[in-house]
């Protein structure tokens, strides 16, 4: 069962820019708000992000990838001066 949301206390330039992007989409606050949540919901958390990608194991080694860095960072400055 579909259910409603009331917001409060959107200051006027948040609901300005709101409806300025929702005309631009052909989209009314609402129409838009429903979309952007329904968007957001979908995503992972950050913490359920990070809990799948440590699981992932990758054939890149850590030297490797520093190995990547260095050449793109160029040589380091002489530490000893």
């Amino acid at each position: 069962m579909a259910k409603t949301v009331q917001i409060r206390e959107i200051d006027d330039e948040v609901y300005a820019a709101l409806r300025r992007r929702g005309a631009a989409a052909g989209l009314t606050v609402p129409e838009l708000l429903r979309r952007e949540a329904t968007r957001l919901a979908s995503r992972p958390t950050v913490e359920e992000w990070l809990e799948r990608t440590r699981r992932r194991r990758s054939p890149i080694t850590r030297a490797e990838v520093a190995a990547a860095f260095d050449e793109l960072r160029g040589p380091w400055p002489d530490a000893g001066r």
